[in-house]
C-alpha cells in the first residue's frame, strides 16, 4: 500500500469511530430524556433553599471533625519523626 492508502485508511477508520461514539452519546442521551434522568430541576436548582438548618449544622460539624483529625494526624506523623 501506498502512504496514500494508509493515510485514506486511517482516516477512514478516525471518522467511523468518531461517528459510532457520537451515536453512542446521543442514545444515551435519548435514553436519559424518555426514563425521566433530568425531570428534576427545583433539586438541582433551588435545592440550597430547602437545606434546613439542622442538615448545614450537622455538615459543618463534620467538617470541623474531618480538620480536627486530619490536624491529629499530621500532629502524631510530626512527633513520631
Amino acid at each position: 500500500m501506498s502512504d496514500m492508502e494508509d493515510t485514506t485508511t486511517a482516516l477512514t477508520l478516525t471518522l467511523f469511530i468518531s461517528i459510532l461514539l457520537g451515536l453512542i452519546g446521543l442514545i444515551a442521551f435519548m435514553w436519559g430524556l424518555r426514563s425521566g434522568q433530568f425531570d428534576d430541576e427545583k433539586r438541582f436548582t433551588h435545592g440550597a433553599l430547602f437545606d434546613g438548618e439542622d442538615e448545614l449544622n450537622a455538615a459543618r460539624d463534620r467538617e470541623e471533625k474531618l480538620k480536627n483529625a486530619a490536624k491529629e494526624n499530621a500532629d502524631r506523623s510530626k512527633s513520631s519523626e
